[in-house]
């Protein structure tokens, strides 16, 4: 029995890695989704099989309830808030981790000293991600402010609350059968820092934070892994902590910026207006039927998608105006931004939504280098991702970060509801350029009136 379990768990690590690599491309995602999902599956039904679980009420309840609460998430669950959830679930992971090892040392306060630790661990760091990840998702929700919090004597503040943490470990780890009040005092502290580890963090960075909370409930749950000896736990908890690790590396890259600077610069806790100084030029309005032209006439289109574009839902209504222009004889490519939107990946899970071909998909290292002949840029919604200061402006905040060359485009039209910064602060000179035209209004409105455009062409 103990050999046959062994192979499930080979099984389930194996479908682990094979969908954590499909997730990779788009085209592969949702196959990938499907077969870590068996490979869990299989994990739980093995292990309460073999701890041989007595009472199956409080599962299948368990279940229950999840079934209903995630088919319910994902049907009415916004685009808009799917950052948020992200944020949610890295909270529960966290949470779950924390609990377990709670659970275990209030069972069995005489562990041994390996154990020990590890239930630190497994304490500490889902502490820090279950009050970390409730921060960033009111954050993200507008139920605090979203951009970073800082006081004075703030890392000194941070300094001590560490300090607790190890000390109370310590005390803990030496004497475990008569320290559970250092044991709470540990847990408390480890919740608090979480917090505080959020605090000075927002506006753009909001997407690094997300991931690497992911990270954290990847190395809660390994961590847990060690406590309960589950070997697929260990397994799992690994490759979300290792994969969160290198995406938050991804995109410290795409802005150019370590991950020490995203965590302890407080970026955008003052709304600045650096550059401001430096961009000249009128921003020049346009209409839907002039738009129109433009649009009919050009041969190469690039779109690039943003928050705004998913805060009004107007993904299926971009889809619909490209398949009108490719009709028309024009090349139709979307340009993606790392670090676009709220979360990792969240352009191409919201154009997903929409059935937008894959192969229209471009990255930006990919799209760049052509962006001089592109007749058409349509930028949709985003803003920092295309802000020509981190170019052109060496006092710009975001000086240094690699963005989409929009503005190298032929002619650049803009949705947007008006000319304010976006998610960072940062004024966007881009607006003020020559070729640059402003289509003011809600995203989804502006490309049913140019749908409506292409529609009304004569034959």
């Amino acid at each position: 029995m103990s050999i046959a379990i062994d192979i499930v768990y080979i099984v389930s690590a194996v479908l682990f890695i094979f969908g954590l690599k499909m997730l990779s491309a788009p085209h592969s995602a949702r196959l990938g989704n499907l077969l870590s999902a068996l490979g869990m599956l299989l994990a739980v039904v093995v292990t309460l099989f073999h701890k041989g679980i007595l009472t199956y009420q409080w599962i299948i309840t368990g279940l229950a309830v999840g079934g209903i609460i995630g088919v319910f998430s994902a049907r009415l669950v916004a685009m808009t808030s799917m950052p948020q959830m992200v944020a949610l679930f890295n909270g529960f992971g966290g949470i779950a981790s924390l609990l377990v090892g709670w659970a275990v040392y209030s069972i069995n306060p005489l562990l041994p000293l390996l154990q020990i630790i590890t239930i630190i661990l497994s304490v500490f760091i889902g502490g820090i991600t279950f009050t970390g990840s409730m921060l960033a998702f009111m954050k993200l929700n507008r139920l605090v402010s979203g951009k970073p919090i800082m006081f004075r004597g703030q890392r000194l503040v941070n300094g001590v609350i560490i300090l607790g943490i190890i000390m109370f470990a310590v005390f803990f780890g030496l004497a475990p059968a008569f320290s559970s009040v250092y044991f709470l005092i540990f847990l408390g502290l480890s919740l608090l820092f979480g917090i505080m580890f959020v605090l000075p963090i927002g506006g753009a960075d909001m997407p690094v934070v997300i991931s690497l909370l992911n990270s954290f409930s990847g190395l809660a749950a390994a961590a847990t892994g060690f406590v309960i000896n589950n070997n697929i736990l260990i397994v799992a908890g690994s490759l979300v902590g290792a994969s969160g690790v290198i995406l938050t590396n991804i995109m410290c890259k795409a802005m150019n910026r370590s991950l020490f600077n995203v965590l302890f610069s407080g970026f955008g806790a003052v709304t600045g207006t650096a550059g401001q100084s430096e961009i000249s030029g009128e921003a020049k309005s346009i209409s839907a039927a002039d738009a129109f032209f433009i649009l009919e006439a050009a041969q190469s289109i690039v779109i690039v998608p943003g928050y705004g574009l998913a805060v009004a839902q107007a993904q299926h209504a971009v889809k619909e105006l490209a398949d009108l222009l490719e009709a028309n004889g024009a090349r139709v490519r979307y340009a993606i931004h790392p670090v676009a939107g709220r979360m990792p990946g969240h352009m191409n899970v919201l154009l997903a939504e929409a059935n937008v071909s894959y192969d229209q998909l471009a990255t930006m290292d990919s799209i760049n280098p052509s962006m001089p002949t592109v007749d058409v840029a349509m930028v949709i919604g985003a803003n920092d991702v295309v802000n020509p200061a981190a170019r052109e402006q060496k006092n710009s905040p975001i000086y240094g970060m690699p963005i989409i060359n929009a503005d190298e485009a032929k002619t650049v039209i803009i949705l947007k509801r008006s000319l304010a910064p976006g998610f960072s602060g940062v004024p966007n000179p881009l607006f003020y350029k020559e070729n640059t035209r402003m289509l003011f209004g809600d995203a989804k409105s502006g490309v049913e009136q140019l749908i409506a455009q292409f529609k009304d062409m004569p034959a």
